[in-house]
């Protein structure tokens, strides 16, 4: 009887840390078992300002996933955001060895260790080389060259970097709790895995993951993705407008948000108000709900005016018929799709997380699409991952590698 494979997913995001752990279906399905959040604190804007504070969530997180999910969490995939993060598209050219000229994977491995040649900062690493495509002998279009005969192979690859003191104050939160890092995922990408379908990816979509402290960008096209990038706006900034502008309590501003909370205010009767503690009163006072719709459309429409910045610096600004897909816990805002279809004149939906099985009522929202897409991404790439991929975080040595062996052989 096969042993059964879990696998755990981490988003660690600016307000909140979400743990997941799954078991492996034989059907390649994944269950989910057990979900443990946690308040976030020492992480700004996607990255770690505080280690000692950010383990302290992060522990919250897991132990109440392992509760949950009656498994020991020692590896776990992790999402990884923030300003610093920076992508490039570049090309590697290789000539098939083979006295054949039948195309095998170490052909392939080779393209793309060609694309990695691509001049970084010493202060950058590489998170992700993902291919897009092949060329063989000037054919485009390949998808999986293995097999083909030519003599020459083209690949062009997709080139995520971080900044590497980032990526290290994010991997030593984990060294000191004893998980090891199985992958870094930047995390529009883990969520276009559970929110994005096949025909968006091919035609041409840009999904935009509008979180806490950050909002993620990744713009597919041909089935592949084009461009990726962490703008350092999000939900937070909403409600820290809400708080100056009522003059209000963060907290308080947080809850009217959720309560209340409407994009599109010219849809709200002016008589409509609702009430709000705010500071140096002793009760709540009425104040407009058309006036709180406001202060969120006035941030909103500058959170889109940057999406679609990135979409220009990809060139794909008039090559997105499927438009655009918001996801991450801000898109459950009320008219937020509609705002930001006017503002962006494509179509727009709010993408909700599938794919999962087993927990899905709790992890069904926007705000869980980076956390489920983690437990997709393991299970679609499994233990090889893409091709090229940064397959684990510098740092782990022999003696990481050789419990990881010995884990094959004990039980669960």
């Amino acid at each position: 009887m096969p042993r059964e494979r879990f696998i755990s997913a981490i988003d660690v995001g600016t307000t909140k840390i979400c743990t997941i752990v799954g078991r492996l279906l034989p059907d390649d399905q994944v269950e989910v078992l057990g979900v443990g959040i946690a308040p976030s604190r020492g992480l700004r804007r996607g990255m770690v300002v505080n280690i000692e504070e950010a383990v302290e969530s992060i522990q919250a997180s897991v132990d109440q996933a392992e509760r949950a999910s009656g498994q020991r969490i020692t590896r776990a995939l992790v999402g990884i955001a923030g300003s610093h993060i920076e992508s490039v598209n570049n090309k590697g050219i290789v000539a098939i060895s083979h006295p054949n000229r039948v195309i095998t994977a170490e052909d392939v491995s080779r393209a793309i260790d060609s694309a990695r040649t691509v001049s970084i900062p010493s202060n950058r690493e590489i998170l992700h080389i993902i291919p897009r495509g092949y060329v063989v002998d000037g054919q485009d279009g390949v998808r999986n060259p293995i097999g083909m005969s030519g003599l020459r192979l083209e690949v062009e690859a997709h080139i995520v970097t971080g900044a590497a003191t980032a990526i290290h104050n994010l991997t030593q939160c984990f060294q000191q709790l004893g998980i090891d890092v199985d992958e870094l995922v930047l995390e529009p990408l883990a969520s276009g895995e559970a929110v994005l379908t096949e025909e968006e990816r091919e035609i041409g979509v840009a999904l935009a993951d509008i979180g806490g402290g950050t909002t993620d960008v990744a713009v597919y096209s041909d089935g592949a993705v084009w461009h990726s990038a962490s703008i350092p706006v999000g939900g937070y900034q909403l409600t820290r407008d809400l708080a100056i502008g009522l003059q209000t309590p963060y907290a308080v501003a947080e809850e009217i948000k959720q309560k209340y909370g409407y994009a599109l205010p010219q849809e709200i009767s002016i008589d409509d108000a609702v009430p709000v503690q705010t500071f140096g009163s002793s009760s709540p006072r009425p104040v407009s709900r058309r006036r709180i719709s406001e202060i969120l459309q006035e941030r909103l429409v500058e959170i889109f005016g940057l999406i679609h910045r990135e979409v220009e610096r990809a060139g794909k600004e008039k090559l997105l018929p499927a438009g655009f897909v918001l996801t991450g816990g801000s898109a459950k805002l009320s008219g937020i799709d509609e705002l930001a279809r006017q503002y962006l004149q494509v179509p727009v939906r709010v993408g909700y997380p599938v794919g999962a099985v087993g927990l899905v009522d709790k992890v069904g929202d926007p705000a869980f699409a980076t956390s489920v897409g983690l437990l997709l991404w393991a299970v679609r790439y499994g233990e090889e991952g893409r091709p090229g991929r940064r397959s684990r975080p510098r740092g782990r040595g022999f003696f990481s590698r050789v419990l990881d062996w010995l884990r094959e052989f004990l039980p669960q």
